[in-house]
């Protein structure tokens, strides 16, 4: 699953970069014509609410962020992007995964009390491994483990419980280290294209020998945006790395409770037994 969550971000990041870099390739023709025709328009007071609501109103979202990419420099904006990619399919992976984790832990423990009791200890715990082995979730591994071991005494059964806890949350945090990685990354390479923005706006005016409104302005729009697009990807991340941190809590305590249930079931039957 990890591997086709992966090959599905490589080819959309391929695609999205011919999308752009199409998008780059339209003819020069096109923007002489609108440089002529913006100038012969007459010039236009604007109103503060107009600088509000931006000059590109009828240019669809998706062409603005094109132009908002390409304007950034598709290097760092590439990679950027790339971090989105990533970032999103391993959460989305993260989310799947805990999704299928999801049991029934008191439905479970129910079957089991009532396995032991109806087929005694001896041999109900063989046919409740086989109702552990046929389900699926973090909660029946630990059930199968602490079963396993129950010949060797209640208090290596806690320890297995214990050890199987550990195992299982270690699984579901699996990729949580690289979500987080992206998270920092994504903020980190905008602010990267923003200073190196800066040093192309600041050459361009030691070039033009001359602090121009217009050079200025453009140099730091150009290398504003990068930063805008790294924290935007950053903020989207970070909120589906919290979601995934509390399914795995709300799965780990239902591990416990879990666990603490089947311990007073064993130990009740070995009560019964004696």
């Amino acid at each position: 699953m990890k591997k086709f969550f992966m090959f599905l971000a490589v080819v959309g990041l391929l695609a999205f970069t011919a999308n752009i870099a199409s998008a780059q390739d339209q003819p020069a023709a096109t923007d002489a014509a609108a440089t002529e025709e913006v100038a012969v328009e007459e010039p236009v007071e604007m109103t503060a609410s107009d600088l509000l609501k931006g000059t590109n109103q009828d240019v669809p979202l998706h062409q603005q962020v094109k132009t908002y990419f390409i304007q950034g420099g598709p290097g760092f904006m590439s990679l950027i992007v790339l971090c989105l990619i990533l970032g999103l399919a391993l959460a989305i992976e993260r989310i799947l995964y805990l999704s299928f984790s999801k049991t029934n832990a008191k439905k479970l423990t129910l079957k089991i009390e009532e396995t032991l009791r109806e087929n005694g200890i001896e041999n109900g715990i063989e046919k409740a491994k086989d109702i552990c082995r046929n389900t699926r979730g973090p909660v029946a591994s630990i059930y199968y483990d602490a079963l396993n071991h129950y010949d060797e005494g209640l208090d290596v059964v806690e320890k297995r419980i214990a050890a199987a806890g550990g195992v299982q949350i270690s699984l579901m945090e699996n990729n949580l280290s690289w979500i987080a990685l992206f998270i920092a990354l994504a903020p980190s390479l905008g602010f990267l294209g923003t200073v190196v923005g800066m040093v192309i706006a600041f050459d361009a005016i030691e070039a033009a020998g001359d602090i121009s409104p217009t050079i200025v302005a453009g140099g730091m729009k150009v290398a504003l945006i990068t930063t805008v697009g790294g924290l935007i990807v950053a903020m989207i991340l970070q909120v589906f790395y919290n979601y995934v941190l509390s399914q795995i809590d709300g799965l780990s305590i239902d591990m416990e409770n879990a666990s603490i249930d089947l311990v007073d079931v064993l130990s009740e039957q070995a009560g019964r037994k004696k």
